[in-house]
């Protein structure tokens, strides 16, 4: 597997991939669901600004997208955000990811995760914050495999940290 950022993708099979998830699932939430693809197409130029720290919406943060490729197959996404505010420290954390239902239950979500690990590091995070809904134990497990601790919890959610080395 490997991580190609939106923005350096083949955009019709992200469309296909981002069209094949719901609005919101197990906490995922698709921000371009419903989009036309000449919608889709401007939403990547914002993820380019947006992965650079340009022209950030208000109370966003600097972050990259990445399409999870398998020998050619866009399987998921994982989303990094580069820093953290309130509401991410409190909430989102770090990182989100998606799988494709067609493509669960072959461990893409833990190898996503694990080289989304990397790149966190690479932009000097060491200590990621996650989240995951407490619902979703299949999400829960992809984050422990992957070193997560569960750092708190409230009614819906459990909330994780995973020191990076």
């Amino acid at each position: 597997m490997q991580l190609i950022r939106v923005q350096d993708s083949d955009y019709k099979k992200t469309y296909d991939l981002y069209m094949s998830f719901p609005e919101n699932e197990n906490g995922y939430m698709n921000n371009v669901y419903g989009y036309d693809y000449d919608q889709f197409l401007g939403w990547i130029e914002k993820k380019r600004d947006w992965s650079e720290g340009k022209n950030l919406p208000e109370n966003f943060v600097a972050d990259t997208t990445f399409v999870m490729d398998v020998d050619g197959e866009y399987v998921g996404v994982v989303n990094l955000r580069h820093y953290l505010n309130d509401f991410l420290r409190e909430g989102p954390g770090h990182i989100g990811y998606c799988v494709s239902k067609a493509y669960r239950g072959k461990g893409y979500a833990t190898e996503g995760l694990r080289l989304a690990l990397i790149k966190a590091k690479e932009k000097g995070i060491d200590e990621a914050y996650l989240s995951v809904n407490k619902d979703n134990p299949a999400s829960l497990k992809v984050q422990q495999k992957n070193g997560a601790i569960i750092h708190h919890e409230d009614d819906l959610e459990y909330y994780t940290r995973i020191a990076i080395s």
